[in-house]
């Protein structure tokens, strides 16, 4: 009696083991793979809101809140922008100042929890930046992706798409910059965001599937005069940006990619996002396999994203150290074995897909460098 009591209680401890796995798999693949499109990652530290005063913001003192540059400020009805730390602005030792650039809608009120994030402007070009573009839409794999076309002189394109708890207002960070080069730009949105088509499974594939939409708007420039487009992608949207490179039927009007800290381990990524979301280190393995089995991504399905011998276009690849979802080290192993194709422009103390928001002006300068002679 008491053996079978104990493999009972043995037996019930397994099943809790793997009910747990299960729950910790779906959290972990949840955490990852289905982002709000309205919110930042979890990777993100919540801040508080402390006071405002004309041009400026006090906010939670953190080492986010402490980063140079111009992000983003997002809570649960309110958007804003916000510049620089102001270093001679009074305030407590617990907070920090940063210069309010302006606020998009909502209100700022003491006490309102707000986040940092990359995508700066809310809303189209026309709205946010005061740049005309046309709304068009791609023929996709799955139906019409939406996509906003801005005009150039050039015969080169540049086709922009975001990465994971963006959507693609997230590239109107470098659209004045592209303006000003006179190069057309066809910003996408891709299945799962607002607008698109939505993926049978709802999740996203970290660009194994979604590169295919990339693909479609590779085929829409072409079909509409563009003789050479350069793929300008942030996180997966990187990813997506190696895939179609190196799969695409017209790899061959590929002519440059620009790479805003790419993805290219998924299994450190998921593991940092399911981290964030307060999934116990000793789930993790658990959960990385029941992503696996939930999404079909194994080693074997996504070589050609971290392999230099498939890169075969000049490319920059902006990344940091303080990335804590894409691995830099990754990054510096591409540039380092391909020395030939890839420049790294090193972005420090910059969150993950955030490389311009740390230092516009050098990205800026960077992508200058880079695409002149590309055009």
């Amino acid at each position: 009696m008491r053996l079978r009591t104990t493999a009972v209680a043995a037996a019930t401890t397994l099943l809790s083991v793997g009910v747990a796995a299960v729950a910790a798999g779906r959290c972990a693949t949840d955490a990852a793979l289905k982002p709000a499109s309205h919110r930042p990652l979890p990777n993100e530290p919540p801040l508080t809101v402390h006071a405002t005063a004309a041009g400026q913001i006090t906010l939670t003192r953190s080492l986010a809140s402490l980063r140079p540059g111009t992000y983003g400020l997002t809570g649960r009805s309110c958007h804003a922008v916000v510049g620089p730390v102001v270093e001679d602005a009074p305030h407590a030792a617990d907070c920090v100042v940063r210069r309010l650039e302006r606020v998009t809608y909502g209100d700022l009120n003491p006490g309102t929890r707000v986040r940092l994030t990359p995508q700066v402007h809310i809303g189209d070009p026309r709205d946010a930046l005061g740049i005309d573009h046309t709304d068009v839409h791609v023929p996709g794999e799955l139906g019409p992706l939406p996509a906003w076309f801005i005009p150039g002189e050039r015969s080169t394109w540049v086709i922009t798409t975001h990465g994971l708890g963006t959507t693609r207002e997230h590239p109107m960070v470098v659209m004045p910059f592209l303006r000003q080069l006179r190069v057309p730009v066809l910003d996408l949105a891709y299945r799962g965001d607002p607008g698109a088509p939505r993926p049978e499974d709802g999740i996203s594939h970290l660009g194994d599937t979604e590169w295919r939409d990339l693909d479609a708007a590779v085929r829409y420039a072409v079909a509409y005069g563009a003789t050479g487009v350069v793929l300008h992608g942030w996180s997966i949207g990187a990813s997506m940006a190696l895939h179609t490179a190196a799969n695409s039927a017209l790899r061959h009007r590929v002519v440059g990619l620009v790479l805003d800290s790419p993805v290219l381990d998924w299994r450190a990524t998921l593991r940092a996002l399911a981290a964030a979301r307060g999934i116990p280190a000793p789930l993790l393995p658990l959960a990385l396999r029941a992503a696996e089995g939930r999404t079909g991504l194994h080693d074997s399905r996504l070589p050609e994203v971290a392999d230099p011998e498939r890169l075969s276009v000049p490319t920059l690849l902006a990344h940091g150290p303080d990335d804590t979802l894409a691995p830099w080290h990754v990054s510096r192993e591409l540039v380092g074995r391909r020395r030939d194709l890839v420049t790294l422009h090193t972005v420090r103390q910059a969150p993950h897909a955030a490389m311009w928001n740390a230092d516009p002006k050098g990205y800026e300068e960077a992508l200058r460098r880079f695409l002149i002679p590309l055009l």
